[in-house]
């Protein structure tokens, strides 16, 4: 778990970074500003995908609750897997558990909502490459990249990067789906990169410590048998 230390430099630097990187991120979502990339030729994404606010297909305020519900929990879940992972350290075994946890708990709940079996049919084309890039890149081996950074850095450390991937989508929409660029997300980007760096560094000077303290331990602690013993026949001799 992590340590806090008011007082601490290290400390400071987290809490410091920690606000910085939900401050860049809510600049990337909620302000705009002027263009500052926009592609022509490119059909923008958004445009074709966005539904309007009062439309009766778009329920804005219960998917943003619903997102908040989940990234809570997703925290709670990193707390319990840095647990689980001193237990049971297999990163794949753990990794494997918890997506087929996830298919047991959603498939009926898919089923309730769809169930029409046509629409479970996988067709070649944009749909099977979306479903397989989901289930291979964005379930299992994101997940087993965040199991295996839990183990060594801990929850904080995988975190920190989460907010991040606004800044990636935004980036990456931009130049391969051709959406606008805004100066609120550049000025986000920097925010939040200024955020995860002071907790980076945060976590690298409390290791630091935490290294120099283990090694003062070991430096002052008591000698060992042999020269102890060395030690009482040289007095003996004596």
């Amino acid at each position: 778990m992590e340590k806090v230390a008011l007082r601490s430099s290290s400390t400071g630097a987290k809490i410091i970074g920690t606000i910085a990187s939900i401050s860049g991120a809510s600049v990337v979502v909620l302000y705009k500003g002027p263009k500052v990339l926009y592609s022509p030729h490119w059909t923008s994404s958004s445009v074709l995908l966005q539904q309007p606010l009062g439309s009766p297909q778009s329920n804005w305020v219960i998917s943003g609750l619903l997102l908040a519900v989940g990234y809570l929990f997703n925290s709670f879940w990193y707390i319990i897997q840095s647990q689980i992972m001193k237990i049971y350290p297999e990163e794949m075994i753990v990794t494997f558990i918890n997506n087929l946890s996830l298919v047991i708990l959603s498939v009926p709940v898919c089923l309730l909502e769809e169930s029409n079996m046509s629409s479970w049919r996988l067709r070649p084309g944009i749909v099977a490459a979306s479903v397989l890039y989901s289930g291979i890149f964005a379930l299992s081996f994101s997940n087993g990249v965040h199991t295996w950074g839990v183990r060594l850095k801990g929850p904080v450390y995988v975190a920190t990067f989460r907010p991040l991937s606004i800044v990636i989508a935004a980036v990456m929409s931009a130049i391969f789906l051709g959406d606008e660029l805004y100066l609120g997300s550049v000025i986000g980007a920097l925010i939040l990169s200024a955020g995860l760096y002071a907790v980076l560094w945060g976590k690298a000077k409390e290791e630091e410590m935490t290294y120099n303290e283990d090694s003062g331990s070991r430096s002052s602690g008591p000698l060992p048998s042999s020269k102890v013993s060395l030690l009482q026949n040289h007095s003996d001799e004596c």
